[in-house]
């Protein structure tokens, strides 16, 4: 237990006193250190919770110095101050000013009878400082065992509920997305909403860090869980004394090695589901009953999946020889990306193929699965294909799509959709953009010199987009159809091309949409590339 005043006032062989009456609140404040200092200004050599002992060698006696006195020792955050009284020394009681002043300082002043020399007095306060830490370590220790005994039953919720007995601090375990996979009892079953961005900031450190923060006067914390690879997040809800404090590593190990533990007891159901893809992706032409029974079989019950393919770690030219060990860690380190996507897609359908340069992964996620979000948290900075919503029988039409992607995401630096309403884009993105630019200057040019250019550009894309519907493309300019006729004409004057010419139709339609950026009806030329991009 911590050393309070009242506990040094309590000992009988040092014969303390207080000089004045004393609030019990003053009483109850902890020791934590004891000194002494003669100085007439000690308070900038303490660090909090002294008992200061002085002989008032160089105490002043004017009321207003001894105030200025008091003051500082308080300000230095002393917990209490301590007068020596004795024959041969200054004062044999405490001088009424320096009383007066402490009282109003709210600092406990108390005196040390002449024959208990300081040293009984320090050797007091260390020799309880020192019983208070043997005791949190074997609170720490029996904390340890008890959690270290749950573990041996096996399952995380033992644990959790030994060691909310021990502590009273709320623990649950949640996986890398922030699902509850095991609480304790005094836990909350769902995280607080304070505790979403702790465990989002976590989780996208991995391993490397922890955060803790308080909110409604509650303490949160969260750390993380795992050997070599983030299997979990613990979460602990309340204020952690010195004992608990010094358990909480033993805690996180326990919880990652059952963790890890669980991770290998899965891997025949990872197979399994592993081998049920490759079932489906087998069959060229499933029918719609058949996928979507294999897929209900594993829990993934959307109307409509798509397909994602990842670029495992050593793909992309990562291996630059028949170095066996180097193709043995890459297709290790595919599998573990391959089982940390399983763990994260509801379903698990999740498999590791040979691809052009190296593992690639695999997956079929739900339609309306954030899968950006899965991609960025354990699949991070690797190029990823994301393939059509379609019907479950499509799903390796969808793959198909995404493994094309590839190239596209390695070049972009993040994951590239498909998407029916951008293939164009998709293309747009890959060429050089100063040569866009300059084939769309080429293209329109003289249209950019014409009296009203904006307006001219502006019909020939509504018009190009709308497939040539003069009538639609009328009520999206708000305009008369003649109207719409007119421009047209003025710009196949202008750049010399004929809309009913395929080819120069097509020249139209791609400057324009280079001039949009490469998505329709965004409006408006954009600026041009920086020089040197």
């Amino acid at each position: 237990m911590p050393l309070h005043l009242s506990d040094l006032l309590a000992r009988a062989d040092l014969d303390l006193s207080v000089t004045y009456d004393v609030p019990p609140h003053l009483l109850a404040r902890t020791v934590e250190a004891a000194t002494v200092s003669d100085l007439p200004a000690p308070g900038k050599w303490l660090q909090g919770g002294e008992l200061l002992m002085t002989i008032g060698l160089l105490l002043p006696k004017e009321p207003a110095a001894c105030r200025a006195y008091v003051r500082d020792v308080a300000e230095g955050g002393a917990a209490c101050l301590a007068l020596g009284l004795g024959q041969g020394l200054p004062y044999q009681e405490a001088p009424e000013p320096l009383v007066r002043a402490a009282e109003e300082a709210g600092l406990p002043l108390l005196t040390v009878p002449d024959g208990v020399p300081f040293i009984a007095v320090t050797k007091a306060v260390f020799d309880a400082r020192a019983q208070e830490q043997r005791e949190l370590l074997q609170r720490g220790f029996a904390t340890q065992r008890r959690l270290t005994a749950a573990a041996t039953g096996g399952g995380l919720r033992p644990m959790l509920a030994e060691w909310t007995a021990a502590t009273g601090v709320g623990a649950a375990v949640l996986d890398p997305l922030g699902r509850l996979l095991a609480a304790g009892e005094r836990a909350h079953r769902t995280p607080p909403a304070q505790a979403q961005e702790l465990l989002a900031r976590v989780a996208a450190h991995g391993l490397r860090g922890s955060a803790a923060s308080t909110a409604d006067g509650r303490q949160l914390e969260v750390q993380p869980l795992g050997a070599r690879r983030l299997r979990g997040l613990l979460l602990l809800t309340g204020r952690l004394d010195d004992a608990a404090r010094s358990v909480v590593p033993g805690l996180v190990s326990l919880l990652s090695l059952e963790l890890e533990r669980r991770h290998l007891r899965d891997e025949p159901e990872r197979r399994r589901r592993s081998a049920l893809l490759s079932e489906l992706l087998a069959d060229e032409d499933p029918s719609a009953d058949r996928a979507r029974d294999v897929l209900q079989s594993v829990g993934l019950t959307d109307e409509r999946v798509r397909g994602l393919v990842v670029e495992a770690p050593g793909g992309a030219g990562g291996r630059t020889g028949p170095d066996v060990s180097q193709e043995g860690s890459a297709e290790a380190a595919a599998q573990e990306m391959a089982a940390d996507l399983a763990l994260a897609l509801p379903g698990g359908l999740v498999r590791v193929v040979d691809g052009a340069a190296g593992p690639v992964i695999e997956a079929v996620a739900g339609e309306n699965l954030d899968v950006r979000e899965v991609l960025a948290r354990f699949a991070p900075h690797r190029p990823a294909g994301i393939g059509p919503a379609a019907g479950p029988e499509a799903v390796r039409v969808s793959l198909h799509q995404a493994a094309g992607l590839l190239a596209l995401s390695r070049a972009g630096g993040e994951p590239a959709q498909a998407r029916q309403s951008q293939a164009s884009r998709l293309l747009l993105d890959l060429g050089d953009r100063r040569t866009l630019h300059g084939y769309a200057d080429t293209v329109l040019g003289p249209l950019d010199l014409a009296d009203h250019a904006e307006e001219l550009t502006a019909t020939l894309a509504a018009w190009l987009e709308t497939g040539g519907a003069w009538d639609a493309t009328s009520r999206r300019l708000g305009v008369h159809r003649h109207t719409v006729r007119n421009r047209l004409d003025k710009v196949m004057d202008l750049t010399g091309r004929r809309l009913d010419d395929p080819d120069d139709r097509f020249d139209l339609w791609l400057a324009t949409r280079i001039r949009r950026g490469g998505a329709p009806g965004t409006g408006g030329r954009p600026a041009p590339p920086p020089p040197g991009r």
